[in-house]
């Protein structure tokens, strides 16, 4: 071979392996660079590991002992019982016969003898693993760890067992598929923003009564509920609320908290009016685990009215379905009529204050409901329970009780009204007598947004407003806001002109530009609540701060109704002269604990609510007393009923907060003044 091939060999070599830099200037790169131009692999890895943090040079630093230690200890765990019980006892006996051999050797009394001693190593060994540690001939060695083998087999499987069987039952019942084997108690099926306000209502319900059971069914996770509930509700006294997973619609579910046995059970709107038709099949679920041989008493809300007919068939007719819009609605109304309305309902709704109460008393059997209504002297009768379920809300006060009657009475609790032979006294000069009522004008309202609720509202303030009113909406042009519009202006005819003014009631611009010293009052609407997007009540808060700006610069007081969804939201909206707030699901959530614990107030608030009948009014306090005097109020209840209309509390305007007092005392004795107000409850509207 010639010198020249001998040299090329090599070359190659040193080039197919990558030796050493100064072969370099042979390779090629793969479009024929030549190779020198390519950075060093060594030069290369430098550069890298310069530009890395911390992070990526510990990685390279490979496990340590603990993450090896770690990783071989879960690689045993894997490979099966057989394998860990192996190793559990070479891990054992690795400890144990050192230890042993320890103890025996170290003995001042420990045999001579090196067998006598090993003896000894077994028996402790055998103590301690319990394997009986017998000694002897081999076979007598053999069956007593034999026996000792069965013993702890037997003892391992009975312990395992019993610890499986109560692991499993304790994790059923923290997975909330326990029954309830309870009588008497109330059900609450789903969970929506009511379930705080419900449970809370009661608990205070139940308050210094007997132990009490409330169960909770809904789709969700048992320790998520009761931690919720545990944030909202706080402690609960002698209230026990347990809470059960499943879907109220399934049959099956609503087992888990026996209905059937139940004093009432409460089927909560859901938070979607779409999911209405869950309320329904809900109700229709609750009628075929509890049969209609023997109904339970029901009390449900559906959000949309389109399902109110279905889920009242679904229902039954012993049932209460109440329809929130249309709650919602007449509370908004009533509210721009008379400022200040919605604390009143506020009081009659939670069971903090005083609500109304039934009172079953043979005493008043034959008596009038004017002479029922002076024996009470801490409490303000207000109505009638016939026996067949009717309500006389402010009958005549001729009207006798029955013997199957009851007495409709305001109090703090069913268990204050006490009857009192002599009637509290009333001071006849400072009777006084309402001026005729004088011709009501139209008036003009601003309502700033739109939501699914504001044709009802829009409706029914025409119905409750003189002739010639009209309604200004401030919305933008969406084609349901345009819709419904339409379809107001239709229903109205000529008795209410609606006028729409495009824009945004959350832009400053928007808000300020209506001049609003015209306006008798302001309706603030937040938009309808959709899955995935923002708070309705930001808006809301946004248009109030914009309309407080526009309001200091006037002095003029301006009566605001705000309908917010989140009552703690109302805590921080920008304060307003005058301003009314309407959560409407917590009133709701109010409303339907009331009628769960006394079944004839459904009756009582629809008639409260209704355009027409006996309605909550806040009068000036000179239509029943003399002003700028101190009298009692037993005066201000005898003046109120020679009226017609019975008086219930009253709304002060020099008293710290709201000033609103329900059902004082009738020798309460207060200084009124001619801005005082005057809670009664009273037939005919008022604009």
């Amino acid at each position: 071979m010639r010198k020249e091939d001998k040299k090329v060999v090599p070359r190659q070599r040193g080039a197919a392996r990558g030796a050493g830099p100064g072969r370099a200037e042979d390779r090629r790169t793969a479009d024929g660079r030549p190779a020198d131009r390519i950075r060093p692999a060594s030069r290369t890895r430098s550069a890298s590991r310069s530009r890395s943090d911390g992070r990526t040079r510990s990685a390279h630093r490979g496990p340590s002992t603990g993450e090896r230690l770690r990783y071989r200890f879960d690689t045993v765990l894997t490979r099966g019982t057989a394998v860990l019980c192996g190793w559990l006892a070479l891990v054992c006996l690795a400890l144990v016969v050192p230890i042993s051999t320890v103890l025996v050797w170290t003995d001042r009394h420990t045999p001579a003898s090196l067998g006598s001693r090993i003896a000894a190593v077994w028996r402790n060994t055998g103590q301690t693993m319990r394997l009986g540690g017998e000694v002897g001939p081999p076979l007598r060695v053999a069956l007593s760890v034999l026996l000792a083998l069965i013993a702890l087999i037997y003892v391992s499987t009975l312990v395992s067992l019993i610890t499986t069987g109560l692991t499993d039952h304790l994790i059923a019942l923290n997975r909330g598929h326990a029954r309830i084997l309870e009588s008497g108690h109330t059900v609450v099926l789903g969970w929506s923003e009511q379930v705080p306000t419900v449970l809370s209502e009661l608990v205070a319900a139940r308050t210094g009564r007997r132990r009490r059971i409330v169960a909770v069914l809904a789709d969700r996770d048992k320790p998520a509920m009761e931690e919720d509930l545990r944030a909202s509700v706080g402690a609960t006294g002698r209230t026990r609320i347990l809470c059960r997973t499943g879907r109220p619609t399934d049959p099956a579910a609503l087992a888990r908290v026996s209905p059937a046995t139940a004093d009432c059970v409460l089927v909560l709107p859901r938070d979607d009016p779409r999911d209405d038709a869950e309320v329904v099949k809900t109700l229709l679920s609750l009628s075929a685990a509890v049969g209609e041989t023997d109904p339970v008493r029901v009390v449900a809300a559906v959000r949309d009215d389109r399902h109110l007919g279905a889920a009242r068939l679904a229902a039954g007719p012993g049932a209460t379905v109440l329809d929130m819009d249309d709650i919602a609605a007449r509370l908004l109304v009533d509210c721009v009529r008379q400022p200040g309305l919605s604390l009143v309902h506020q009081e009659l709704l939670d069971f903090a204050g005083h609500e109304f109460h039934t009172l079953r008393e043979p005493a008043l059997s034959g008596r009038t409901f004017d002479e029922a209504a002076r024996a009470c002297p801490v409490s303000t009768a207000v109505g009638i329970v016939h026996g067949d379920g009717t309500v006389a809300l402010n009958p005549p006060r001729s009207t006798p009780l029955l013997a199957d009657d009851a007495l409709l009475v305001i109090a703090e609790d069913e268990h204050t009204t006490r009857l009192s032979v002599t009637p509290v006294p009333y001071d006849p000069t400072a009777l006084a007598q309402a001026p005729p009522e004088a011709p009501r004008h139209p008036r003009r309202v601003l309502l700033l947004g739109w939501n699914r609720r504001a044709p009802r509202i829009a409706t029914r303030l025409a119905s409750r407003t003189p002739a010639g009113s009209s309604l200004d909406v401030v919305a933008e042009p969406r084609t349901d806001t345009l819709t419904g519009i339409r379809t107001v202006t239709e229903a109205v005819g000529g008795r209410m002109t609606v006028l729409h003014r495009p824009g945004d009631p959350t832009l400053g611009g928007t808000t300020e530009a209506p001049d609003l010293d015209r306006y008798d009052a302001v309706i603030v609407l937040g938009p309808d609540h959709r899955p995935g997007h923002a708070d309705p009540d930001d808006r809301t808060l946004v248009t109030l701060l914009h309309l407080r700006a526009g309001r200091r610069a006037s002095g003029r007081p301006l009566p605001v109704v705000t309908e917010m969804t989140d009552d703690r939201n109302r805590l921080i909206a920008p304060r307003l002269p005058g301003a009314d707030f309407v959560v409407s699901g917590r009133l709701i959530g109010l409303l339907m604990t009331q009628i769960s614990q006394n079944p004839p107030l459904a009756a009582v608030f629809e008639e409260l609510l209704a355009p027409d009948g006996n309605t909550l009014h806040l009068r000036p306090a000179a239509h029943y007393v003399r002003t700028g005097r101190a009298t009692s109020f037993a005066t201000v209840a005898e003046s109120a009923a020679r009226q017609g209309v019975c008086a219930i509390g009253y709304r002060s305007t020099t008293a710290p907060g709201h000033g609103l007092r329900v059902n004082p005392p009738k020798a309460h004795v207060r200084y009124w003044n001619p801005d005082d107000r005057i809670v009664v409850i009273a037939p005919g509207r008022t604009g």
